[in-house]
Formats: C-alpha cells, structure tokens, sequence
C-alpha cells in the first residue's frame, strides 16, 4: 500500500467486497466514513468491513464509495475493477420507451410551419366589457384624528 493511504477497497473470496483503513486515519471517523458508504464490521476481523447487500449493485456501490471519500479529499486505493479511475462499469442497457422518438417528432413539429393563422380575429366576443381608462388623479382618503387613542 502507497504510504498516505486512508482507505483500501478490494474484493475478498468469503466477504465480498471489503474495505479497510490505515492507521493515518482515526478509527471512528473511518468507521463513521465506512457506515455512511453502507460497509458494515465484519465480525472476528478487526479493522475489516464489507459491503451490505453485496448483490444489489455492489460493484457500482464500491466504486461509487471509493470516488466519494477521493472526493472529501482522502487517498483512496483501490483494485483495478472498483477503482472508478480506472474501469468503467458496464453499459446499462436501454429500455425502449419512445421518448426520443416523441422528441424527435416535437421538435419537427416546432421546426414546420404552422397551419394556424398568424393574426388574431378582428371580432370580439359579443359578451365581453370594454375595461375603463385607468383615473388619471391619485383618490386622496383624509382620515380624522380620534381623541381616545394613546398618547406617545
């Protein structure tokens, strides 16, 4: 291991993916980093934690722990395929659903010529007011002065 170090991430046969800290680095805050990261104890190995529900996505989750504590500035090592740096993780696949198509078509259409006319209608709706011209003089409201209020 590099020395400056904080956290190594790997693969183990037993455990599945498993983290660990240097001694660089306090044990309750790598503990307290690891948890957050979803990496529990693992019993009987101190200093040892593995991913929790390894099967739901767990080499994404790995990488994605390891790219979040580079991100807060720790040095992070890791095994080629969990290293973010360094692989790619595989292509996800994508679902047809007709957006893009949908898109396509919109932005045809907004591209075209519309079949609306370009001026309004010269009639206006026979139930509709005419609004009055906005008063040119400010109302003035003269209020009196009460004798029972308090004095300042």
């Amino acid at each position: 291991m590099q020395p400056g170090t904080h956290f190594a991430f790997g693969a183990h046969d037993t455990h599945g993916f498993v983290a660990s800290f240097t001694s660089s680095l306090p044990a309750h805050i790598a503990h307290w980093y690891l948890e957050r990261e979803q990496f529990e104890p693992v019993p009987g190995e101190p200093g040892l934690y593995r991913l929790s529900e390894p099967e739901r996505d767990g080499p994404r989750r790995t990488r994605q722990a390891v790219d979040d504590l580079r991100l807060l500035g720790y040095t992070v090592q890791a095994d080629m395929r969990l290293d973010p740096a360094l692989s790619v993780g595989p292509p996800r696949p994508v679902r047809p659903n007709g957006l893009q198509e949908r898109r396509s078509r919109l932005a045809q259409a907004a591209a075209g010529r519309t079949t609306q006319r370009a001026t309004p209608p010269a009639t206006s709706l026979p139930s509709a007011r005419p609004i009055p011209p906005r008063p040119t003089y400010a109302p003035t409201v003269h209020l009196t002065a009460s004798g029972g209020g308090r004095s300042r």
